[in-house]
């Protein structure tokens, strides 16, 4: 031991330091541990250290490290315990392998989706903050700057003086910044409006994965970089679902009587409501304003994602219910009864939200408890608590094994909106995947929510800010912003040796369904471009009927 470690602290005395550490090479040569050429090699060595202060927060920035930090720290405070004086262990339910190809998918997707997005808006000549219109909003940054912690700083600083807070505002410094590019930061020269409006410029991605049997959370990815966007969501972040909102308006229907082969027609309608004592009225469209006047069945619908259709069931089992229905499955967040709630807009929600709903389907009826801890143990290796899974029914069985065969119509039923997984290699061994895209107004959001035997994912990606995104469904909508990370997640998960995560068909029912459902639409099979309503039904209506198609349109 080294004696007054004070006086000889290499990093405030390195000349102390390196006299002592001399003497002692000295004693050593002279005990025959060390020969004389020995010591003189290493007395002529100089001191390099490589020194930081040690910290609790040391080792991988990371989203999902933050989120067991705050799970482990609320059970510390309810038993007495400090998660770092006591030196405890908590051991988590992430899965490593898939935690990085997680990471990994995340990283490639959003890389090449953001290049495509500056150059979308580099084309256009503006900025990507724009309103309903697509104007951009004046002031925008000035706007969100008033919102920052920095802004109260600096206003505080020089209260009353606007022209020295302006020059504050705009005063140019090195700062270290995130980039795609290279090794994902740099150093640039900006103030801090400059500093503001580079980083509104990105797009964010949440990603979740959890086993719907234990409720065990196997991977989690918050965002693009822990270290400079520290804002997770996953959990944190809550965003409307757009149409991953759908499926709870058919769960409620299949929950109450209708079946997935009963038919409701594809056609412009009205619903009338009362708001505050109002009569009010609301004419849902679809995404392409066109109405095929096709009697669909619902699961047809559903894996077409066809507006009219999701309106008027929803007007049938009641709004309401749909909110009681989606918390039933696993959703916290509050929710507004709307007659649009079906399309998403009843309330904002979280990934972590959506993949415990999902998984309830999986999991024939049981809502499952999101897990990320099993057990802490003290700093001897002894158990203080063990977590075990736990669940409750809260649907019966036939409904959720109907749900997940609805779920597979994304795949199954001609012009499914998940029909750009096709293009990955995830379909062998009679593989079933289950899905729904999303994605809300303006797309500001995209999502994708999969299921397949083993495990339920939820994928959002969009702006920091609702106004910053695309506009229009080429390049904007939840099949091409969150649908592909998925099917690269899901490519990188299945070719993994280490994983025992085999291909395979969803679960067989395990009760009687009594309920019509085979049913699937009689259509030519295609892989159309996945969209999120009816981008071609009006087409396929002249295949089906054997008009003339125009060439500039032929498939």
């Amino acid at each position: 031991m080294l004696n007054n470690p004070t006086a000889y602290n290499p990093q405030f005395h390195p000349e102390a330091a390196k006299r002592r550490r001399d003497l002692v090479l000295t004693r050593m040569g002279q005990a025959g541990v060390l020969t004389a050429a020995e010591v003189a090699v290493q007395q002529a060595t100089p001191i390099v250290l490589q020194y930081q202060v040690e910290k609790h927060v040391d080792g991988p920035e990371t989203y999902y490290r933050s989120a067991i930090s705050q799970r482990a720290n609320e059970w510390c405070r309810q038993n007495g315990y400090d998660l770092y004086r006591d030196g405890l262990k908590v051991y988590t339910t992430i899965d490593s392998r898939m935690q990085g190809h997680a990471e990994e998918s995340v990283d490639k997707k959003m890389k090449s989706l953001q290049q495509a997005f500056d150059r979308f808006w580099r084309n256009r000549g503006t900025d990507p903050w724009v309103d309903e219109d697509g104007n951009v909003i004046p002031n925008f940054i000035e706007t969100q700057m008033k919102r920052t912690q920095q802004y109260k700083r600096l206003a505080a600083r020089y209260a009353g003086q606007p022209a020295r807070l302006d020059s504050a505002l705009n005063a140019k410094r090195p700062m270290k910044v995130f980039t795609w590019k290279g090794d994902r930061d740099t150093t640039l020269l900006l103030s801090p409006l400059d500093s503001l409006a580079y980083y509104k410029h990105f797009l964010h991605a949440g990603l979740m994965t959890m086993d719907p049997y234990t409720g065990q959370i196997k991977a989690w990815v918050g965002g693009i970089d822990y270290r400079f966007f520290q804002y997770d969501h996953v959990k944190q972040g809550k965003r409307q679902a757009g149409s991953t909102f759908k499926p709870f308006v058919y769960l409620t229907a299949l929950d109450n009587g209708y079946a997935p082969c009963d038919r409701i027609r594809d056609e412009r309608v009205t619903i009338n409501y009362v708001e505050n004592g109002q009569p009010m009225e609301w004419k849902p469209d679809n995404v392409t304003r066109e109405y095929t006047g096709m009697n669909m069945t619902l699961r047809y619908a559903m894996a077409r994602s066809v507006n009219s259709v999701t309106a008027q069931l929803t007007e049938k089992v009641g709004w309401d219910n749909v909110a009681k229905y989606a918390h039933k499955v696993g959703i916290k967040s509050k929710l507004l009864g709307v007659p649009s709630i079906g399309l998403g807009s009843g309330g904002d929600v979280s990934v972590y939200e959506m993949v415990n709903a999902y998984s309830t389907f999986v999991n024939q009826g049981f809502r499952p408890e999101p897990m990320l801890i099993t057990r802490i143990e003290d700093q001897n290796g002894n158990v203080l608590v063990q977590f075990d899974p736990r669940q409750k029914r809260v649907i019966p069985a036939e409904t959720a094994w109907l749900m997940t065969y609805m779920l597979r119509g994304g795949m199954e039923e001609p012009g499914g909106t998940s029909q750009a997984l096709w293009d990955y290699e995830l379909w062998k061994k009679n593989n079933q995947i289950g899905g729904k895209t999303g994605t809300t107004s303006n797309y500001s959001d995209g999502w994708y929510m999969g299921i397949t035997k083993d495990l339920v994912t939820g994928v959002w990606v969009g702006g920091e800010d609702r106004s910053i995104h695309f506009v229009g469904s080429q390049q904007g909508e939840g099949g091409r912003t969150a649908l592909p990370i998925f099917g690269t997640y899901m490519e990188k998960l299945y070719q993994d040796p280490e994983l025992d995560l085999k291909m395979g068909p969803l679960p067989q029912p395990t009760v009687k369904i009594n309920k019509k459902y085979m049913c699937v639409t009689a259509e030519p099979r295609r892989r159309p471009e996945p969209v999120d309503s009816l981008v071609m039904d009006d087409l396929l209506e002249k295949i089906n009927s054997g008009l003339a198609i125009p060439d500039s349109i032929k498939l």
